[in-house]
């Protein structure tokens, strides 16, 4: 069945569009750039080649259509992102867009159409590099795009608006990319896991549960700089002695629940000289969790634990939120499709959740989601480090088309 997707060909296209690049050397391909430009006008074409009717959307987001055995049915939608972060990886995104076309190509080779349409679709902007503001693509297809961010700068002081209009796009057509939710049968998305868990298990894929839920604060520590010297430790009002503290509460509460995860990822030490005790710090705190009760009590126990570290040490402490997003659950009966896809490949099905963000977070709002997840080397992404086997692609790939051609509504 399935048999016939060719993993090197996956592998070779992924190869193809890490070339669409701002460096030679270092992967950067951001929303509405001349890269993307052409790493869509690659995708377009290989879309065509595999029996869909391709074209773009008014956000850029590259859309082909394989129609079912009767035209204008609903469709099983496919996809990932085309976009990246900087000095990126060559799978993250990619690999999902280009082994949904192959599995789709593989269909139209054998003249096979299925009582529902198939879509794939290489979303523009899930990364938010460019302006700050994540799931571009999949919130305009969604429906949830927000007009406020095309107010948003680029770091040269372009705004999107103004970038759309530069890429030949009309940003007051956004709302025309929008799907009804009649429209979609299912949303489904192949990605490369970005974590450890698939290699420590020995397996080449995985059935993702959720997309976890996070929180992010911006944390102030205040206290006072003084001398190195002249100051005993006893007066001291240590600011980054008391973030230290935090930064270790955060791992201490976040170390106690499954599948809870905690981070400082930003600390900036003022004034940041050798001879001075630091006055202030600023970190970040990221907390996440596939479950959002337990996301919400690690939040207020983290902050809690902050709090209390400032008071003992007198010093001045503010928390600010910085962006919060609810879970965003697998939805069963597709969990099930693709874990019996996996069984009939002979590979264990094994279910994780997904601790970074996806554009079915967006895509929600008008579809049930589902994922499954290929083991990257090591767990390593966002890193020119981040690496598969061209076997795991195929392996992939075939549970992917098991999964499309088996394909049940609900």
């Amino acid at each position: 069945m399935p048999a016939a997707v060719s993993a090197e060909r996956i592998w070779d296209r992924c190869e193809q569009l890490a070339r669409c690049s701002e460096h030679p050397e270092k992967l950067t391909r951001v929303f509405l750039s001349k890269e993307q430009v052409e790493a869509s006008q690659l995708v377009l074409g290989w879309m065509r080649e595999a029996g869909m009717v391709a074209r773009l959307d008014a956000i850029g987001n590259v859309v082909g259509r394989y129609e079912g055995n009767r035209p204008e049915l609903p469709c099983l939608m496919l996809g990932s992102h085309l976009d990246t972060v900087r000095d990126a990886g060559k799978y993250d995104g990619m690999l999902g867009v280009v082994t949904a076309i192959e599995c789709v190509a593989r269909l139209s080779a054998r003249g096979r159409r299925l009582p529902f349409a198939v879509e794939v679709v290489g979303f523009a902007d899930e990364e938010g590099v460019r302006f700050g503001a994540t799931l571009l693509g999949s919130h305009a297809i969604a429906g949830t795009f927000d007009p406020k961010v095309l107010d948003g700068r680029d770091r040269a002081g372009s705004s999107m608006r103004q970038a759309l209009e530069d890429a030949g796009l009309d940003p007051d057509r956004i709302s025309t990319a929008a799907r009804r939710r009649d429209e979609i049968l299912a949303y489904g998305e192949l990605h490369i896991e970005q974590g450890p868990v698939l290699e420590a298990e020995g397996l080449p894929v995985g059935v993702v549960t959720a997309i976890n839920g996070f929180t992010r604060y911006a944390v102030d520590v205040t206290g006072v700089a003084g001398h190195a010297g002249t100051v005993p430790m006893t007066l001291r009002r240590d600011a980054l002695a008391g973030a230290a503290e935090c930064a270790l509460a955060v791992e201490r509460i976040c170390s106690q629940v499954p599948d809870l995860v905690g981070t400082v990822g930003r600390c900036e030490v003022l004034p940041g000289a050798v001879n001075v005790i630091p006055g202030s710090v600023k970190f970040t705190l990221d907390i996440r969790s596939p479950r959002d009760p337990d996301r919400l009590t690690a939040v207020r126990d983290v902050l809690a634990e902050c709090r209390a570290v400032g008071a003992r040490r007198g010093l001045k402490l503010d928390a600010a939120p910085i962006m919060e997003h609810a879970t965003t659950p697998c939805a069963p009966w597709l969990m099930d499709q693709m874990a019996a896809a996996i069984d009939a490949e002979g590979v264990r099905p094994y279910r994780l959740p997904s601790g970074a963000g996806h554009d079915g977070m967006a895509m929600q709002a008008i579809a049930d989601v589902c994922m499954v997840f290929v083991r990257c080397e090591k767990g390593i992404s966002h890193n020119p480090a981040e690496a598969i086997t061209v076997e795991d692609a195929g392996t992939g790939a075939r549970v992917l088309a098991r999964f499309i051609e088996g394909f049940r509504g609900r």
